[in-house]
């Protein structure tokens, strides 16, 4: 994300893989005071994340008045391959999001998309974006932060204070990590309590971690992390609900304990997260010794920005037809923020097709006279 930011305005830079070498890592640590990626440096300001707000500041360009054709939020499989097809239909195309990849990007390990037996998820992302970069479709990196329509036209605002218009949307804008929902968690976030173990995990090289969920992704990141740290607990709330082939995977590994109808109740630590407090189905407590957790107890829509603007359905999913259609004539919705039951990345980007098309067909029923 912060890569593609920078090639895209031209700002050169140095790339250093701090899970590659431990000494930069203790470097990084020290200068930012948290341990997660990206740390990025500009002259003597220190910028944790990806800070789109900031870096837009530092860097970006203005954007002109242009009506776009179509404007698509998110650039996860939904939205990338909603791009490719708009820029098919030779539709003057825009698609704005805060990352590329979206939460394909978390994932490990991909056993289940056309044409590869496996594949990481940061690795299928690259090919789609390198699909998206040889067509001629504006990619603004930032973030929505409010929608609306004035007579036609849809009218996008964004944290860096931006403003964008199109003549039709395509909502892809994906789901958001759970957190834990315990005191003082934020608190910990970057240091020691992470949300994306791809990014984090080779900083917890020998290191004591646990991994808290009971599915697909959270068995998938303890057998990944068993690779990488000295121990793993597994902390299951309930019972594991998990595909077989993940189950066999998790049997195979020796340095992972399973603590099934367990929950963390506290998190202990000065600067950086060190125990954590678990309580039993018996009502047990007691501390657990930890350098980092990674939460991966599901996800939430990333609609809050909707504030009404289309339907919703009850779980705060884009409610849509078959046809990727919402609630608003001109606006259409694929990927995990809709209402679609499977979550999957092959799915998702069905479903960008889809919208894309049924995009090209509102418009030139409306527009093109």
């Amino acid at each position: 994300m912060a890569k593609a930011f920078l090639d895209k305005h031209g700002v050169p830079y140095e790339s250093i893989d701090v899970g590659e070498d431990t000494g930069a890592a203790k470097k990084m640590i020290e200068l930012s005071g948290q341990r997660g990626v990206p740390v990025i440096v500009v002259d003597e300001e220190v910028i944790v994340g990806f800070d789109s707000q900031r870096l837009n500041n530092l860097f970006g360009e203005t954007v002109q008045g242009e009506i776009y054709d179509v404007l698509i939020v998110g650039a996860g499989p939904a939205g990338l391959t909603a791009g490719v097809y708009c820029a098919r239909k030779m539709l003057n195309t825009v698609i704005i999001s805060e990352n590329i990849g979206g939460q394909a990007l978390e994932s490990w390990a991909i056993e289940n998309y056309m044409g590869y037996r496996m594949i990481s998820g940061e690795d299928l992302m690259k090919k789609f974006e390198e699909q998206i970069r040889t067509l001629t479709i504006h990619l603004e990196l930032d973030r929505v932060v409010s929608i609306f329509k004035e007579n036609d036209i849809f009218i996008i605002r964004t944290i860096s204070e931006k403003t964008l218009k199109a003549k039709s949307l395509i909502l892809a804008q994906g789901n958001r990590p759970k957190k834990l929902g315990i005191a003082n968690e934020e608190q910990y976030l970057g240091r020691g309590l992470s949300i994306c173990s791809t990014c984090d995990g080779p900083l917890y090289k020998e290191k004591r971690v646990a991994v808290v969920g009971g599915g697909n992704s959270a068995l998938q990141t303890a057998v990944e992390m068993s690779e990488i740290a000295q121990s793993v607990h597994l902390i299951v709330r309930n019972r594991i609900r998990a595909d077989a082939v993940y189950l066999k995977m998790l049997e195979s590994r020796e340095n992972i304990q399973v603590l099934v109808n367990t929950q963390i109740t506290a998190l202990h630590g000065d600067k950086f997260l060190s125990a954590i407090t678990i309580r039993n189905e018996n009502g047990e407590e007691r501390n657990l010794d930890l350098d980092g957790i990674f939460i991966e107890i599901g996800w939430l829509p990333n609609t809050d920005i909707l504030d009404g603007f289309v339907s919703l359905n009850e779980k705060k999913e884009i409610s849509i037809d078959i046809n990727c259609h919402t609630s608003v004539e001109g606006v259409f919705a694929a990927g995990d923020v809709s209402a679609v039951k499977s979550k999957q990345i092959i799915i998702a980007a069905g479903d960008g097709a889809k919208a894309a098309l049924e995009a090209h067909e509102y418009l030139l029923k409306s527009f093109i006279q």
